[in-house]
Parts: structure tokens; C-alpha cells; sequence
């Protein structure tokens, strides 16, 4: 029974994965539509694009949910055995025999968006999505709403923890074999980080500051790793093309 659970729960979370990691492709797709409309001046167009990119948000949100749930009810349930009561310590409610798992993703869902505090419209995805917009048009200008440094600096982040490898120093967008850490996220080469952890026995983060402890079967190339590191080479090009347009602009 164990057995199956740990196998149904893994095939649950990488659909599911695979659904976020679609998502995300679709959102940057939105990105670009977005930028283009804005640099073409069709700013009501660009308007509905946002509405569609926030709709699309709050499907990313709902099936983060449940990966998260997914992956909490397979680390914590047990199966009970005839009448035996168990409870499960993802703290959801006690249940006897048949266990109705409908609910239990439910209840897990609605507990993970109780615990979740920021509005869509400061989500890191959107807010770089509105930067990208703003950037068009006020390249280098923090963006209306963004008057303290702290928030300027948090809204032209990446969804990438650290942008080189702690063990190379290879900037993570030229890596050959990126892997992130499902723990503490921080990337690395993967040839690196194998060979550290094969020789080091407390397997602590190599990362600066880091008190996370590697779990070598939990340092993989998630599907969403790939996707992040795309986006970052993006946000490089349209940064260097920004730069070359100032340059030109100089020199006239």
C-alpha cells in the first residue's frame, strides 16, 4: 500500500509540474505580446493582455497548491490497518479506514492560500511582467508605486536564487547541466555539486550563508529550473539592447 501511495503521489506531482512549467511558458509568452503592444503604443491591448496575465496567475497559484498539498499528504499519510485510528501530521483531521483523499487535498489546498499573504498584483512573475511593460517606454526608471530602493531592487529580481554556481562560479545561464536544490533552490553545476557532496560528508549547502543540508536524490534539474534560466537570458538580451539603444542615442 505504501508503495503505491509514494508511486501515485510521484506521478501526481510531476503532471503536475509539468502543468506549472506549461504555465510558465505561457505567462512569458503573455510577456512578450505585452512588450511588443506597448512598444507598438496599443495600450488598451496591452491592458487586456495584464487582465489575461493575471487570470493565468491565479491558475499558476492553484496548481502550486497543489503540488505542495500532493507532496505534503504523500510525506505524511500512513495507511490505517482494520479499525486503527491514525492521524496525519500534515494536520489534517483523524480518519478511519477508507480515507477520502478528495478531502484531504481540500483541506489542504484552502490551508496553503490561508498561509499565503501577497496580493497577485505583487507577485514576482506579474511584477516582472509589469516591469518588462514599463521598461519599453522608462527604461531605468523605478516604476509608479516603487518609492523605496528595497522595492525597486526586489521587482528586477529573477526567480533564480543565485545567479552563479557556489562551487564554479559559472554564471548559472552557462552552465551544461544546471541542477537546483528542491530544499534550499540554490543551482549549481551538476558535476560540481556531485563531487561535493560525494566528498563531503555533512553535505551542508556550499552556498554562502546557506545552513541547508543536501539530499543528493533531492538535487535534480526540476522542470522549472530550465524555464528560469531561459527567462534570465532573456531579461539579459533585452537589458543589452537597452544599453546599445542608449549608446546610439549618445552618439547622435
Amino acid at each position: 500500500m505504501a508503495g503505491r501511495m509514494q508511486l501515485a503521489v510521484s506521478t501526481l506531482y510531476d503532471d503536475n509540474q509539468s502543468l506549472i512549467t506549461d504555465i510558465r511558458k505561457a505567462f512569458s509568452v503573455l510577456k512578450g505580446i505585452a512588450v511588443d503592444l506597448e512598444r507598438d503604443k496599443q495600450f488598451d491591448q496591452v491592458k487586456e493582455i495584464e487582465g489575461a496575465a493575471l487570470e493565468l496567475l491565479a491558475a499558476f497559484n492553484e496548481v502550486s497548491y497543489f503540488s505542495s498539498t500532493i507532496q505534503q499528504i504523500g510525506a505524511s499519510y500512513v495507511p490505517p490497518s482494520n479499525n486503527e485510528r491514525i492521524f496525519l501530521s500534515c494536520g489534517c483531521r483523524d480518519v478511519e479506514k477508507l480515507t477520502d483523499f478528495g478531502k484531504l487535498i481540500e483541506e489542504g489546498i484552502a490551508r496553503f492560500k490561508s498561509q499565503s499573504t501577497s496580493q497577485p498584483q505583487n507577485h514576482p512573475l506579474f511584477r516582472q511582467f509589469k516591469e518588462a511593460i514599463w521598461n519599453v517606454h522608462h527604461a531605468g526608471q523605478p516604476m509608479p508605486g516603487d518609492e523605496q530602493e528595497e522595492i525597486v531592487m526586489t521587482s528586477t529580481q529573477c526567480n533564480l536564487l543565485n545567479t552563479r554556481c557556489p562551487i564554479s562560479g559559472k554564471p548559472v545561464d552557462e552552465l551544461d547541466n544546471p541542477v537546483r536544490s528542491m530544499d534550499c533552490k540554490h543551482i549549481y553545476e551538476k558535476k560540481a555539486i556531485m563531487h561535493y557532496m560525494k566528498h563531503n560528508k555533512q553535505l551542508k549547502c556550499p552556498a554562502a550563508g546557506c545552513p541547508k543540508i543536501l539530499v543528493p536524490n533531492r538535487v535534480v534539474c526540476d522542470p522549472l529550473l530550465l524555464v528560469d534560466i531561459e527567462e534570465l537570458r532573456s531579461r539579459s538580451i533585452r537589458a543589452s539592447d537597452t544599453n546599445v539603444v542608449e549608446d546610439c542615442t549618445e552618439i547622435d
